[in-house]
């Protein structure tokens, strides 16, 4: 997931909001703590999640993990969705990680399931590891994937070396050991990241919804194998795109010498 260091965000309307399972929720009553919307016009296709728990700095949450697993299950579902942007609706924050406080209060079964959820939604987002430089300071092990996560971005010894002193850093830190793409100057608005990622969610958009896919999957599971493995899994990838409509358009365009349409076929 390219990735660009949020800051504080203005929220546009309208929202859609997603119901949780049953959860309690720190936010006001009957308050969606996960919003999404999808934009129209020239950025259709465009869908944004919103997260909303100010009180506990977006914190990963019973109910906001649950609302946020719901909403990637539906969008999943949507095939008009080419790109996802996920943003705060709380000022300065992104994600605090995980919420201990509410961790404190589960059992130790509990927390296992409740860990092995937060594994698969960040696995769905393919989030970077830096909430497991925060639990380091709380006295816990990154549990959410940080120890697997973070040595493949930035190599064993400096994630050791995080991991073990649980520092936490700036965004232009962050984006100078490549934990981010990019880190963008804060404007009057307090919105510089999101229109970053809106920009590249642009440059996204008009590309083949089948080629990008494939793509995302043969850099996610090449990434965990071997080279000659990796190759195999690219070359599956590719062999599934081969029949597509949306390759033969891509050819036509090029040859016509005009915009391709591609129509996810």
């Amino acid at each position: 997931m390219l990735r660009v260091v949020p800051r504080a965000l203005r929220l546009p309307r309208p929202w859609r909001p997603f119901g949780a399972r049953g959860c309690a929720s720190d936010g006001a009553a009957g308050s969606p703590e996960i919003q999404v919307r999808a934009l129209a016009g020239p950025d259709q296709g465009i869908s944004e999640i919103l997260m909303n728990r100010p009180r506990a700095r977006n914190a990963l949450g019973n109910v906001l993990v649950s609302e946020l697993l719901d909403a990637l299950a539906r969008l999943r579902e949507e095939r008009q969705v080419r790109v996802l942007i996920f943003r705060s609706g709380v000022k300065g924050v992104f994600c605090a990680g995980a919420d201990l406080k509410e961790r404190e209060q589960m059992s130790e079964a509990e927390v296992g399931v409740f860990v092995q959820r937060l594994r698969g939604l960040m696995d769905d987002i393919a989030s970077s590891a830096v909430m497991g430089l925060i639990e380091t300071t709380r006295g816990l092990l990154p549990g959410a994937g940080g120890t697997q996560r973070l040595p493949r971005c930035l190599g064993v010894a400096l994630a050791k070396e995080l991991i073990f002193t649980g520092r936490r850093l700036s965004g232009e830190q962050a984006h100078s050991l490549g934990l981010v793409n990019h880190a963008v100057a804060q404007n009057e608005e307090g919105d510089a990241a999101y229109h970053r990622a809106r920009e590249l969610a642009r440059e996204i958009l008009p590309q083949a919804p089948i080629a990008v896919q494939l793509g995302k999957v043969a850099i996610d599971r090449g990434i965990e194998v071997d080279i000659t493995s990796g190759m195999a899994i690219e070359g599956i990838c590719y062999a599934q795109n081969i029949p597509t409509r949306d390759r033969l358009e891509g050819m036509a365009a090029f040859r016509e010498k005009r915009p391709p349409r591609f129509v996810g076929e």
